[in-house]
């Protein structure tokens, strides 16, 4: 194992000071337990919009903390959850009489403890909801999950609650506009080779050199099946019809696409990728309105791509184009 690291325990913290140092207009650092917050947070009258989930998956969750986006992320070890009172500092450091809505993928140890976190919010009065992201088409159960699991979709929610948040939206607002996002939004991956945990200190699965892991986790958990490799044309094909025929997306349709690197992939495949798929789309009748290109929710030096669709209307649009300014998105300021 070759990375960039001291001590493999003490990773995450180390990189969340260098974060912090990077970003101190944006954003700042909690220890113990980790949290990253807006450098302006809380914002009085505004709906705090907190998300989070196990590290090794930057951007995801800390580099979408600023102004039109989330209020806090709550960073667990890597691809291990965060505790439920790592969530609740978030809560308090974010959350005043507008409420919060906690966005969580959908892993069973993220579940269970935002559930308890916002269940101990409650119990001291604070209005905290939860929303589950499930937008992975691969498989029905993982290692992971129960259902669905939550991987690319939960970028494009994060950014449009957030967007809603800070144009004064209530939390029944929030709350129904994140809902109404997740019935329309999904997403599938392929992986070409295997992340290393650094604790771990070896691949979490092989393949052979002609083999790839289609319907891949973010976590390097199984897929639908494992395959030949094959063209690009073929690839994004197969991936493009997955996420197509779930919701369904037919004829007529104006999307959000959604290009993601799970890390490893560089930007030269990345935009080759999302130039087929936009063709693909074109031929199908289906109309990309607005596009996101690039490593936005990795694991860690995967090389492999996921393709997101999200069926888009005018609100979402507005939305979407409204500012944002983080380290890892920003446009509009």
């Amino acid at each position: 194992m070759k990375k960039i690291i001291n001590d493999p325990a003490a990773v995450v913290a180390e990189s969340l000071r260098g974060l912090a140092l990077a970003h101190a207009d944006l954003l700042r650092v909690q220890e113990d337990p980790a949290v990253v917050v807006r450098a302006d947070a809380p914002l009085p009258g505004k709906v705090a919009v907190i998300s989070g989930g196990g590290s090794g998956h930057e951007p995801l969750h800390g580099g979408f903390v600023g102004p039109g986006m989330l209020h806090a992320a709550v960073p667990g070890e890597v691809f291990t959850s965060p505790t439920p009172d790592a969530v609740q500092a978030a809560v308090s450091a974010t959350t005043g009489e507008a409420g919060a809505l906690l966005i969580v993928k959908n892993y069973t140890g993220d579940v269970l403890n935002f559930e308890t976190a916002a269940e101990l919010a409650a119990a001291d009065g604070q209005d905290v909801r939860s929303v589950v992201i499930d937008d992975d088409v691969a498989v029905a159960d993982s290692t992971f999950t129960a259902g669905r699991r939550g991987v690319g979709g939960t970028v494009l929610l994060e950014k449009l609650t957030g967007a809603a948040a800070e144009r004064g939206d209530s939390l029944d607002q929030v709350e129904a506009l994140a809902r109404k996002i997740v019935g329309q939004v999904r997403s599938m991956g392929v992986a070409l080779t295997a992340p290393t945990v650094p604790h771990v200190g070896e691949p979490s699965f092989t393949l052979a050199e002609d083999e790839i892991e289609f319907g891949i986790g973010i976590h390097g958990e199984p897929g639908r099946e494992r395959i030949p490799a094959e063209s690009a044309d073929a690839l994004v094909r197969r991936l493009l019809s997955a996420v197509t025929e779930d919701l369904p997306f037919e004829r007529g349709d104006e999307v959000l696409l959604f290009t993601n690197s799970m890390g490893g992939t560089p930007q030269l495949e990345l935009y080759l990728a999302h130039g087929i798929a936009e063709r693909l789309l074109a031929e199908r009748g289906i109309t990309v309105r607005r596009r996101l290109v690039g490593p936005y929710v990795t694991s860690l030096e995967m090389q492999g791509i996921s393709l997101t669709l999200m069926k888009l209307d005018d609100e979402l649009i507005e939305l979407w184009d409204a500012p944002v300014r983080t380290a890892a998105l920003r446009w509009g300021v």
